[in-house]
């Protein structure tokens, strides 16, 4: 009795042990602005969907079970929770465990990006090889090859001394190899989208390992060039097509070989809606649909919106089912919760970006410095692209939105990522 009297006497010593020991150890920053994403993403995963909802049957059951979870947003929460038990298990081992490891992860990613290329194994959708069903669940094996790049540059570059360029071909020459092998095969399902986010994030990473700068330079340079090349060439082809008296609907096939660049259809479409919409879809019922439907979303939202699930664009199907609770997540929030509720979620997103920044200087080695930085750097750019497409400042793209977009891979992927800056944190005053 007297034992249990004590425990209790000691109770708020313990208490306030453990409230200083969460807060040394734990950063409860991201994780409570990520917990409020994912809890607008439901939300307005569901007003995406609201008008062709199923009804649910009267009585409980197994059929009433399965109406239930074969909602998005259902299975949105389903995947919240076993991305979190994973962030939670990421977040918990020493980051530095992965630098050991970061060849062996960086095989295991690759091997699925090359099983999904192989016929009868990949699953092809909307002309596209992406997936790997698995019957419960499709898995799109794109989505964890960020995290190898990002262990596996991060690793290269922890080991090795950056100087100069001339000095850094060997290292160069590695992360060349380590980005270039899975871009290559996401190019090849093809899925361009997965692809461009992990140069920023390389990049990034080498800047901050103080690479010379004439190397930025002349990269930015390129990289200037090969969006003029793409965009005048896609203008020519319009130009080619009015003057010849074409339709770019039924005589595309006229021009297409002569093209300098080589592009998909959709590809070419998108670069084509954002280069010259008015000539090629006047109307905007063609390639440009989404997008002008996009910016009537947005523009109609107003101040303070529409109300939830009273949007009409996405509720009438004038912004597409098929992308309106992924893709166009965005358009939806704006148009429903209007500016005001735009600025909450980029409000944040900015509170999860900086932090990101912060455990990055807090970190006591390059490793972990690298990895909180590369992680917040592939976030900003899925955010900036994905708000950026759905107000026509870039071509879309189809890039998601960071724990509002709706899919299963796309989340576990967020959860893992932010999961290691969790753990760059956690450990930052254990060098081992």
């Amino acid at each position: 009795m007297s034992h249990f009297v004590a425990t209790l006497r000691s109770l708020p010593e313990y208490l306030r042990l453990f409230r200083r020991t969460a807060r040394e150890r734990y950063d409860w920053v991201s994780p409570l602005a990520i917990l409020a994403l994912s809890c607008i993403g439901v939300a307005f995963i569901f007003s995406a969907q609201y008008s062709t909802r199923p009804v649910l049957p009267k009585e409980l059951g197994l059929k009433w079970i399965l109406t239930m979870f074969s909602q998005n947003w259902v299975k949105q929460i389903l995947f919240l929770f076993v991305g979190a038990g994973l962030y939670v298990m990421v977040s918990l081992v020493h980051y530095r465990f992965w630098l050991s490891i970061a060849h062996w992860f960086y095989l295991a990613c690759i091997v699925p990006l090359i099983l999904v290329l192989i016929p009868g194994i990949g699953t092809e959708s909307y002309g596209a090889q992406r997936w790997l069903d698995f019957g419960f669940f499709s898995y799109q094996p794109s989505e964890t090859s960020k995290a190898a790049v990002l262990l596996m540059v991060a690793s290269v570059l922890a080991r090795s001394q950056i100087g100069t360029v001339r000095q850094s071909l060997g290292t160069l020459g590695k992360l060349a190899l380590a980005a270039g092998i899975p871009m290559f095969l996401i190019l090849l399902q093809p899925d361009l989208k997965s692809a461009i986010v992990l140069p920023p994030m390389v990049f990034s990473m080498l800047y901050v390992s103080k690479l010379s700068t004439r190397f930025f330079a002349v990269a930015l340079g390129a990289f200037l060039l090969v969006v003029g090349v793409v965009g005048w060439d896609s203008y020519s082809y319009v130009q080619f097509m009015e003057s010849h008296g074409y339709s770019y609907q039924t005589d595309r096939g006229k021009y297409e070989p002569h093209t300098w660049i080589k592009l998909h259809d959709y590809q070419r479409n998108r670069i084509i809606a954002f280069v010259a919409p008015e000539k090629i879809d006047p109307s905007g019922t063609g390639i440009s649909w989404n997008r002008q439907q996009s910016l009537i979303s947005v523009g109609s939202g107003g101040l303070t919106g529409k109300g939830w699930t009273q949007g009409t664009q996405a509720q009438l199907g004038y912004l597409p089912r098929a992308v309106a609770h992924n893709d166009f997540i965005a358009s939806v929030i704006a148009e429903e919760k209007g500016f005001l509720g735009s600025l909450t979620v980029l409000s944040l997103f900015g509170v999860v970006l900086f932090n990101g920044i912060r455990i990055a200087g807090l970190a006591r080695d390059r490793f972990g410095t690298l990895i909180a930085l590369g992680v917040t750097v592939l976030f900003a750019v899925h955010v900036f692209v994905n708000i950026a497409m759905t107000i026509g400042l870039v071509p879309i793209t189809g890039i998601p939105l960071p724990f509002i977009s709706y899919g299963g891979s796309f989340v576990l992927s967020c959860c893992l990522l932010q999961g290691l800056v969790q753990s760059v944190y956690r450990f930052r005053k254990d060098f081992v």
